[in-house]
């Protein structure tokens, strides 16, 4: 490919997903081209760019796009910050909600990838709230890449994915057969999987009234701009006094001054004010 049609793509990434690739990237583009060349038996790049850049449906786009994001992730990924959350805000948070008869509780899992996260904040809330038959748990579970939100639906994952999960919950929450890990059914009725573009502002609005957000190691591809407008539309998904989680190595502290930054037993969040 000329450098023109890696512009060219590289734009078109950014328009449709808001994540930037470098030039330095473009071996990495190329390997995932050249896949996808020969699954639809395809000669000349230049056919290729055809198919995305004339494909109105995007039926193209979205499996090139399955080919070049990254999903790593497992359970209990960055254990200090998700215990953090299960011990200092998570406690108080819901007290406040008890005391305003409020028995409703959100959760948007942002850029869920396999699922991991999202079944991992639901075994947390089975840990940690005494009263859970009380309240009406919901967990939203999005990411824009299908195969991964298939095989989160599944519910079925290897001795990798399990790596950091503590023992007693493997037993509890689990069933092992052989190599695999299955995720007992009673684990699926409060979550909820569903495709979702983070810079589609359309369907971004209708993502609303949540307690906490978890965008972890999500906003690292994107640029400036693209953050600046997918922190806003997570500011407007989270009720007054919700959270905002990120990665890390994340920070939003010179995008938006919007939130309240909270360290919290070594890790830092962000507070809707």
């Amino acid at each position: 490919m000329s450098a023109i049609d890696f512009e060219k793509l590289r734009d078109l990434i950014y328009r449709k997903t808001g994540m930037r690739f470098e030039a330095k990237k473009d071996y990495f583009l190329k390997s995932r081209i050249e896949q996808r060349m020969a699954e639809l038996d395809l000669e000349s790049y230049g056919d290729y760019m055809s198919e995305l850049l004339f494909d109105r449906k995007g039926k193209e786009f979205q499996e090139f796009l399955e080919k070049i994001t990254v999903n790593e992730t497992y359970f209990f990924r960055d254990f200090p910050q998700l215990q953090g959350f299960a011990e200092n805000v998570l406690p108080s948070y819901l007290e406040e909600k008890r005391k305003n008869g409020d028995y409703n509780l959100r959760i948007w899992s942002a850029a869920c990838s396999t699922g991991e996260e999202a079944y991992t904040l639901s075994i947390i809330f089975n840990e940690v709230i005494d009263d859970i038959e009380k309240w009406n748990i919901e967990i939203v579970a999005t990411d824009i890449d299908r195969s991964v939100l298939a095989k989160a639906s599944e519910g079925i994952y290897s001795v990798r994915s399990m790596k950091e999960t503590p023992l007693p919950y493997r037993a509890k929450y689990f069933t092992q057969n052989g190599n695999e890990f299955h995720v007992k059914h009673r684990m699926f009725e409060n979550i909820e999987f569903k495709q979702l573009n983070l810079t589609d502002r359309i369907e971004m609005l209708k993502m609303r009234n949540f307690d906490f957000v978890f965008c972890r190691n999500v906003l690292i591809y994107f640029d400036d701009d693209s953050r600046k407008k997918v922190v806003a539309q997570l500011y407007d998904s989270l009720n007054h006094s919700g959270f905002l989680f990120l990665g890390h190595s994340e920070s939003i502290g010179r995008i938006t001054a919007a939130f309240k930054l909270r360290k919290i037993e070594g890790f830092l969040c962000y507070q809707k004010p």
